[in-house]
């Protein structure tokens, strides 16, 4: 998959609070029949338990991405805080995680959807990092050709529609809906191309120089019928790393489609004891 200052980072990062999060999720939600209302979902992680979450997103979307999994994780009493990737190096997204990471200065759960699992995997080593999870997510080792790597597994239809342009690349429309947000309803679908993120045409080159998943406990979602990563890359990334795994019946944007099993899978994160 070929799957700015610290002000900057400061200001553009999504911290997601109380009423702000929970009106901008229900205003992302659509398809009622597809997505279960955050209000009925009450688990809770006990005061020993990790309380707070930081969410980085893919090359292709934006911190609103994790809208319907933060209202969830709000519910359950947990304080979650989205990253917005500048998408220029993976040291400048590695160093705006970090900068959320420091803000809550506690232990934290680093999750990481698509190209963000490449951000984690590097920032992850932070102290404040008490797990990983990968949602469908990129898994490098350091110093690992990840390109490489996925080349050697089925290549996925969202390849073929990412073009570049003036040093910077995004997803067609067409493959964006039909191969990135397979499985999410047409109206959110097309919201969510809107505010697509642009590429650095070297990003993907970019490689980690650790990988946090060697030393931190890790759990992995596995989308089914991902069409924009391998669901057998996305497997051997699971098992090489030893996470606990789940399989969702799910294109890439599990996330989207089925938060109340993403968002199950982070509480458990947060209750784990090592």
């Amino acid at each position: 998959m070929r799957d700015e200052s610290g002000n900057d980072m400061n200001r553009r990062s999504l911290i997601v609070k109380g009423v702000a999060a929970a009106a901008g999720a229900a205003t992302m939600m659509s398809g009622v029949g597809k997505v279960q209302a955050a209000g009925s979902f009450r688990p809770r992680v006990s005061k020993r338990g990790v309380r707070n979450v930081v969410l980085v997103h893919g090359a292709y979307a934006d911190g609103s991405s994790w809208s319907e999994v933060i209202e969830r994780l709000q519910a359950a009493g947990l304080t979650a805080t989205a990253v917005q990737n500048p998408l220029r190096s993976v040291a400048d997204d590695a160093a705006a995680t970090r900068l959320i990471l420091a803000q809550h200065g506690e232990p934290t759960i680093l999750v990481a959807h698509s190209y963000g699992g490449t951000v984690i995997s590097e920032a992850g080593t932070d102290p404040h990092v008490a797990g990983l999870v990968y949602v469908a997510a990129r898994a490098p080792d350091a110093g690992e050709d990840y390109t490489a790597l996925a080349k050697t597994f089925p290549t996925p239809p969202a390849n073929a529609g990412l073009v570049f342009k003036d040093g910077f690349g995004s997803l067609t429309e067409h493959a964006f809906l039909r191969d990135f947000a397979n499985g999410v309803d047409r109206r959110r679908a097309r919201a969510l191309f809107a505010v697509q993120g642009h590429i650095s045409d070297t990003l993907f080159a970019d490689r980690t120089t650790v990988a946090a998943w060697r030393s931190k406990p890790s759990w992995y979602a596995i989308s089914k019928r991902d069409r924009t990563t391998s669901p057998e890359l996305e497997r051997f990334l699971a098992k090489r790393m030893k996470a606990k795994t789940i399989e969702v019946d799910s294109g890439h944007l599990s996330l989207i489609t089925h938060p109340r099993r993403i968002t199950e899978l982070i509480l458990r994160a947060a209750r784990h004891r090592g």
